[in-house]
């Protein structure tokens, strides 16, 4: 598995994020055929997952939280839905690490 930063080429989906929510930072990135957007706002820390072709498993979390955040599939609560997965983790909660 790797982790490309691709945030280049969607630079539409940046813009609109920072201009329309709280996100001070915005990170596209490629896991394959999963798609990974990386924000963070002032109180927390969200990752999405998207994958056209099928669900997102449980190793692409785990892998991506690794490298990004050095934490465990096991410390966050995804929320699975068709194709996609999202986690949030409030600042707070990173801070006292």
């Amino acid at each position: 598995m790797r982790l490309i930063n691709v945030t280049n080429s969607f630079r539409n989906l940046v813009s609109q994020q920072l201009s329309g929510t709280d996100a001070r930072l915005v990170k596209v990135f490629s896991l394959g055929q999963t798609t990974v957007v990386y924000t963070e706002a002032p109180a927390h820390i969200e990752i999405l997952f998207t994958n056209e072709r099928r669900n997102i498993q449980r190793e692409e979390i785990a892998y991506t939280l690794d490298r990004l955040l050095k934490k465990s599939v096991d410390d966050v609560s995804p929320i699975m839905g068709h194709h996609l997965a999202e986690i949030t983790i409030p600042k707070l909660e990173r801070q006292a690490e």
